[in-house]
């Protein structure tokens, strides 16, 4: 008889690696995403910076810098997520760069 080595497919968790790390993020990733409220309006979320960090005086600083308004949201699953008013990706993304947060290769920018 021949032996034949027969393998089973399993299933494809997107998600997977994002699960094995630690980080909220998911590989050290900070994402910067923006949500569509209700007409124009539109909100802006930052979401994987570390835990260590101050989370209410990086929201102070970027409600300083961007003259918009915004706060700090805990979620059981994603951790401590920062909420700005209208779109900021860019301005957020330079900013945690210039502060030295973040690299610009760990930051992950969503939309449209």
């Amino acid at each position: 008889m021949v032996d034949l080595e027969v393998q089973l497919p399993t299933p494809f968790d997107p998600f997977a690696e994002a699960k094995e790390s630690d980080a909220p993020g998911g590989k050290g990733y900070v994402h910067i995403r923006i949500q569509q409220r209700n007409g124009k309006k539109s909100l802006t979320t930052v979401q994987g910076l570390k835990k260590e960090y101050s989370y209410e005086k990086i929201l102070k600083d970027l409600k300083r810098e961007f003259c918009c308004n915004g706060n700090v949201v805990h979620d059981k699953e994603l951790g401590k997520i920062i909420q700005l008013q209208g779109d900021q990706r860019k301005n957020v993304s330079q900013k945690l760069v210039q502060a030295g947060l973040v690299r610009k290769d760990q930051i992950k920018i969503h939309g449209f």
